[in-house]
């Protein structure tokens, strides 16, 4: 790629933040053009200054990381996310690929790394650390059953709220993974029962894992 890269680093911890914005900005063919400390901040920066790739942290103060990524891709779809955060769970890997990231990589991840990360972001492939790509692989490669000919009265994101809720989540943990509010979970929650014919969680469970969910 011959033009330089623009990129916009979002993390609320301003020494980490520093870090990365200098080893980017070292690179000859890389602009960091801003950088952002929330949620918030990192759409309405991304809208303004237009980059090519956002490094982003999970966790941050208000939205989370995968929810800023939703709010920036949908509005401006050329952009791309590398994740770059201390979260290493399963939940939070696949929250990050739903919502639009390109990349995912732990904060541990040597230098090279990340700026190799940045331009594969950009040049729409993508990437994961070691870690987080064996971790994607084994999900896509262990037998699972088709969303479409399990529990087909269900909704797409009523079958994924089922499916988290057989694998022990909770409501707030099931809202922070899909990015959905507490009372939109709640919901989903009520139709799930309603639509299986269940009369409580342990019931929705029993079915879920029969059908092999949340496993």
């Amino acid at each position: 790629m011959n033009e330089h890269l623009r990129v916009l680093v979002v993390d609320d911890h301003p020494l980490f933040r520093f870090g990365v914005c200098t080893l980017l900005a070292n690179e000859p063919q890389i602009d960091v053009v801003g950088e952002a400390a929330s949620g918030a901040h990192a759409i309405s920066a991304a809208s303004v200054l237009g980059p090519d790739v956002v490094v982003m942290d999970l966790h941050l103060p208000d939205l989370s990381g995968a929810e800023a990524t939703r709010h920036i891709v949908a509005r401006q779809p050329d952009i791309g996310v590398l994740m770059l955060t201390m979260a290493d769970e399963s939940e939070s890997v696949f929250s990050a690929m739903r919502a639009g990231a390109r990349g995912y990589l732990l904060k541990d991840a040597e230098p090279d790394e990340i700026i190799r990360a940045v331009h594969a972001v950009a040049r729409r492939e993508a990437i994961f650390g070691p870690d987080i790509a064996t971790r994607v692989l084994g999900f896509f490669n262990h037998s699972q059953p088709s969303p479409d000919t399990v529990f087909p009265e269900l909704t797409v994101r009523e079958r994924e709220v089922l499916s988290l809720i057989a694998g022990g989540h909770s409501n707030t943990a099931i809202a922070s993974t899909l990015c959905l509010s507490p009372k939109t979970v709640r919901n989903h929650i009520s139709n799930v029962f309603s639509k299986l014919h269940v009369a409580d969680r342990a019931e929705a469970i029993v079915r879920a894992r029969e059908a092999g969910l949340g496993r």
